[in-house]
C-alpha cells in the first residue's frame, strides 16, 4: 500500500451547535426532541397521541378476501399466457414457465383447501384453474400422450 502524499483532513460540521443555541434562546424544541421529564403525578401526565396510519394505508385498502385473492393469482396468470397486458410495461408478453407456475400454485390451493371453502370460492377455484389449464394447453400445444 501506497502512503497518502498529503494528510486526510477531517470535515466537521458545527452548525448543530447554533442551532441548539437557537433553540435554547427561544424555547423552540427539534422536531423529535425528547420530552421534557415526567411530572411526578401520573394524572397530571397528557394523554399519548393516538398513532396514525401512514400514508397511503388507511381504510381505503380492501378487506382481505379469498375471491379477491385468487383473482389476483388469475390475473397474474392471464399476464404470464400473454392475454393481459403487463400493468408495468403495458406489453403482452408470453411466459410459460411463469404460467405454469402460477396455474400449479393454484392447483395447489385447490388441492388443500378442499372442503373448508365454502361452496361459492370452491366453484370460483374449480374454475378458474379449469379455464387456466386450457388457456395453457392452447399456448403451449397439448403434450404428447
Amino acid at each position: 500500500m501506497t502512503e497518502p502524499t498529503e494528510p486526510i483532513r477531517k470535515r466537521v460540521d458545527e452548525s448543530w451547535k447554533e442551532q441548539v443555541e437557537r433553540e435554547k434562546h427561544t424555547g423552540a424544541k427539534p422536531p423529535g426532541a425528547a420530552p421534557a421529564a415526567a411530572p411526578s403525578n401520573p394524572a397530571a401526565q397528557p394523554a399519548p397521541a393516538k398513532e396514525e396510519p401512514p400514508r397511503g394505508e388507511s381504510d381505503e385498502m380492501p378487506q382481505a378476501r379469498f375471491d379477491l385473492f385468487l383473482q389476483g393469482l388469475v390475473m397474474e396468470a392471464l399476464i404470464a399466457l400473454g392475454e393481459m397486458p403487463n400493468p408495468a410495461t403495458r406489453k403482452q408478453t408470453l411466459n410459460l414457465a411463469q404460467a405454469r407456475y402460477l396455474i400449479d400454485l393454484l392447483g395447489l390451493l385447490e388441492e388443500k383447501t378442499r372442503g373448508n371453502l365454502a361452496v361459492d370460492e370452491e366453484r370460483l377455484l374449480k374454475d378458474a384453474v379449469y379455464q387456466l389449464r386450457m388457456r395453457y394447453l392452447s399456448r403451449a400445444g397439448a403434450p404428447p400422450s
